[in-house]
């Protein structure tokens, strides 16, 4: 049976004087340089490795060690989901479409065969990771969780989606990513009843599910993955630190 194949869009882009990057002296963390490689080179290796990849549209500013992982090169347009519209539009026959940042330099291609091969197909899949899984896969590593009934958990950095629903819940998408660290916003944005029930973590992931669908408009789901490389973004220089010790060993 031949393995399910999507096309891709990655989301390179950055905001303006990012400290990370100003740091490195590059125009957006992507293109740190990480054992010889810039940051997203790694994220277009896993993805191409995986046998799960069509097309590959990489929005944001390149580097020439990229151009033969991606399909489509396209400049970056704004804000993270500005970039999303852009690259989606250079896809208009995809059916189904995988979202990556590119600040997720330890992804596998086990990673992201684990989230594709269990695409649930609702309008909306966001791969959640629990906090154990984070904890025994990165000692030390520092990320925001979700209090939930089931455990703590943490948002993906790969996203699955039909495209023809985006302008439908677009504009509410904007509010959950812009939010998608802060779980108290989140739980404010779908009801009392969530908020009531989400510091006590009495909550439930399907009870989420429901609320998000709701808020969107379409159908959404979350996909409890172990690959917590899935949502190892690095945002901070410890968070480099972890990235180059993992990728020397």
């Amino acid at each position: 049976m031949r393995a399910k194949q999507l096309d891709v869009v990655i989301l390179a882009g950055g905001k303006p004087g990012e400290r990370l990057a100003v740091a490195h002296n590059v125009p957006v963390k992507s293109l740190i340089p990480i054992n010889g490689h810039v940051m997203s080179w790694y994220v277009l290796k896993a993805l191409r490795s995986s046998g799960m990849v069509k097309r590959i549209v990489y929005v944001g500013p390149s580097a020439h060690e990229l151009e033969e992982l991606y399909d489509i090169h396209l400049p970056a347009r704004g804000e993270m989901l500005e970039n999303l519209e852009a690259g989606l539009k250079a896809l208009p026959a995809s059916n189904r479409v995988l979202i990556a940042t590119a600040d997720i330099p330890l992804l596998t291609p086990e990673a992201v065969q684990d989230v594709v091969s269990r695409d649930s197909g609702t309008g909306l899949v966001y791969p959640v990771i629990s906090r154990a899984a984070c904890e025994r896969a990165f000692p030390g590593g520092k990320r925001t969780y979700a209090k939930l009934k089931t455990g703590k958990y943490t948002g993906g950095n790969l996203f699955l989606l039909e495209p023809g629903l985006v302008n439908a819940f677009m504009p509410k998408l904007k509010q959950v990513i812009h939010n998608r660290k802060n779980p108290l916003a989140i739980a404010s944005m779908i009801g009392i009843d969530t908020l009531l029930k989400f510091p006590f973590g009495m909550l439930q992931i399907f009870e989420l599910e429901q609320k998000i669908s709701k808020i969107l408009g379409v159908p959404s789901s979350a996909l409890i993955t172990e690959f917590a490389e899935v949502g190892f973004d690095v945002d901070k220089p410890e968070d480099l630190e972890l990235t180059l010790t993992k990728l020397r060993t």
